[in-house]
């Protein structure tokens, strides 16, 4: 079998350091580290059985390297950050204590899916929207609530009618980092012109109780359409990743087992041994079918190491790949009717 012709396209980081972000958390940690000896009136913290207190950062020797990696404090992965495209708040400058009503964004921002998808992002991905009770250990953080506004403009008038901006803003709640570590295109259940998906994983640092930050990860679907010139947000759907219940249903969230259960035992389509391909986090299956054609199952492997089925494929006589739906659990479904 030929590989499959459908990939998306490649990647590329654009690395930016800056002097702000460094700043910033410097002055945060300095201020909440100088002060923490004042709390001896708030009650002892204690967490898996033992006390807990707050990290705190030797901001003068953080100054002093020059060769230190910034991002290494801002997540435990290794794999890029995508969201980029804005390295200061000087981009926000033009925006600044406007409604969103009022903000109107250039062109060039929106002119691609893939240009929507990395400025929507790198538009949110120092935004932070904390809320009582839950931090991370800091005051203000990143550009707080500025580029808020900003990023609504990226979704289409449609959506902002039933998602309105307070609505919008609340839905980043405790949210106080967000870095795009995955996005691919993939194929709409049906192609529509001047319509497209997009795969999208995040990795965010939100706020808990106990005054610490952890990471969430989260991979979604973020639908677009053009609207004259300009790439509009039209819906985005997210998944939280599990990273305890995941790895005790491990024949589902492994592509290989998954199709051989799904396609093979469930709907009887799967003739001889599948052939796995896989590049980076792309995952394909291919096998022959009981119906005398060729499929590829197309899965993208998480950062929890599970694989997500995304696209399914059947080749036609000429020779290319044509996107499919094939619904499996209808496949079980019957089988259920035939055994009683």
């Amino acid at each position: 079998m030929k590989p499959i012709p459908w990939k998306p396209k490649k990647i590329k980081l654009i690395s930016k350091k800056t002097g702000l972000f460094v700043l910033l958390l410097c002055l945060c940690s300095a201020l909440f580290c100088n002060f923490l000896p004042k709390k001896k009136q708030e009650p002892t913290r204690m967490v898996m059985g033992g006390l807990l207190a707050t990290q705190c950062i030797d901001y003068e020797d953080f100054l002093a390297s020059s060769t230190t990696d910034f991002e290494t404090f801002f997540r435990p992965s290794k794999l890029p950050v995508l969201n980029t495209r804005i390295p200061t708040m000087d981009f926000f400058d033009p925006y600044y204590e406007k409604k969103p009503e009022e903000i109107s964004l250039p062109d060039v921002l929106l002119d691609t899916p893939e240009n929507t998808i990395l400025n929507f992002y790198s538009v949110l991905r120092d935004a932070a929207n904390p809320i009582e009770g839950k931090s991370a250990g800091c005051g203000t953080i990143g550009f707080d609530k500025i580029p808020y506004p900003v990023s609504y403009q990226f979704l289409s008038d449609e959506y902002q009618q039933s998602l309105p901006y307070e609505a919008y803003l609340k839905t980043y709640e405790n949210i106080l980092h967000i870095n795009l570590i995955k996005y691919h295109q993939i194929p709409l259940e049906k192609a529509q012109e001047n319509k497209t998906r997009y795969f999208v994983e995040l990795e965010t640092i939100e706020g808990t109780e106990k005054e610490m930050g952890v990471f969430a990860y989260y991979y979604g679907y973020v639908d677009m359409e053009k609207k004259g010139s300009q790439y509009k947000i039209t819906n985005i759907y997210y998944f939280g990743e599990n990273f305890l219940c995941a790895p005790y249903h491990g024949w589902y969230w492994d592509a290989e087992t998954n199709v051989a259960v799904r396609y093979g035992d469930w709907c009887k389509l799967i003739k001889g041994d599948p052939q796995k391909i896989q590049t980076d986090d792309i995952v394909r299956i291919l096998f022959d079918g009981t119906d005398g054609y060729q499929y590829c199952i197309v899965f993208f492997q998480l950062t929890n190491d599970t694989d997500l089925e995304v696209a399914q494929y059947r080749k036609l006589p000429v020779g290319s790949w044509k996107p499919i739906t094939i619904t499996v659990e209808d496949c079980l479904e019957n089988n259920k009717k035939f055994s009683h």
